[in-house]
């Protein structure tokens, strides 16, 4: 993990460690609150969020688990990470859905007048995601947008102009481990308090794809809401993923009992 900022340094962020990985054990408006000191003080504050489909990349991917152990806080996306924390006795307050934690910047960025960068995804989504965030907090300001499909060779360029728009926070809507890579190279560069990657909320956002209905989200089923509707693309990755979670879970719980924990 990177520096504490002086925001962290004034309360210190309690984690539990699963699989290796300091989790953030923070509720929604806790990880807001982070951002908001990060904001007003100008420290850095890199998000990563894990789910039982990073964890699992995690163990294959030692770049992809340096670049998600770079970020400033750790936040459990996924509903099973959350359930993990509470089998192995070091339970997690609650699932911080990349999603709302970027809803939520924008609501309370509405009134403190943030500056927004948005990366990712294509030019056409990212424009009707920039309206929809306008529409429904007027008083944000995005200063600046970029697709997602940059080649390697364009990084620097495209991290340049984003530090010179000055934003408060960027979105990062590209696809892991490109994402986490991005930001792990190039944070020295951007210069941005917040960064937080966010998934496909940009294709939520701009109608593309819709987010499950809440009770889908209470019951710890949205995983399963989006691999209905792109099964095609989604089926196996979720049904590789989530069963080798569960494996690696029960593999610490039996290691656990044989030292006695």
């Amino acid at each position: 993990m990177s520096a504490a900022s002086p925001a962290a340094l004034a309360s210190p962020t309690p984690t539990r460690e699963l699989f290796g990985i300091p989790i953030a054990a923070l509720t929604l408006e806790q990880a807001l609150e982070r951002v908001d000191q990060a904001i007003a003080a100008r420290t850095r504050l890199q998000i990563g969020v894990v789910n039982a489909a990073k964890v699992v990349n995690m163990q294959r991917d030692p770049v992809l688990r340096d670049d998600v152990l770079s970020s400033d806080l750790v936040l459990a996306d996924g509903i099973a990470v959350v359930w993990a924390s509470r089998v192995l006795g070091l339970a997690l307050p609650e699932r911080v859905p990349g999603i709302d934690l970027m809803t939520g910047i924008l609501r309370r960025g509405a009134s403190r007048r943030y500056r927004i960068f948005c990366l990712g995804a294509t030019d056409d989504v990212l424009e009707r995601a920039a309206a929809r965030m306008l529409a429904d907090h007027p008083g944000i300001r995005i200063v600046g947008r970029q697709h997602g499909y940059f080649a390697a060779a364009e990084e620097e360029h495209v991290a340049r102009t984003i530090a010179l728009a000055l934003p408060d926070v960027l979105f990062v809507a590209m696809t892991s481990p490109r994402k986490e890579k991005f930001l792990a190279r190039w944070s020295g560069t951007l210069g941005v308090p917040v960064c937080h990657g966010v998934g496909g909320s940009f294709d939520v956002l701009a109608g593309k794809v819709s987010r499950a209905p809440r009770l889908w989200q209470a019951l710890g089923l949205e995983w399963l809401y989006r691999v209905l509707q792109e099964p095609g693309r989604l089926w196996k990755r979720y049904l590789v993923t989530n069963t080798l979670f569960c494996a690696m879970l029960l593999r610490e719980l039996l290691r656990r009992l044989r030292r006695g924990q």
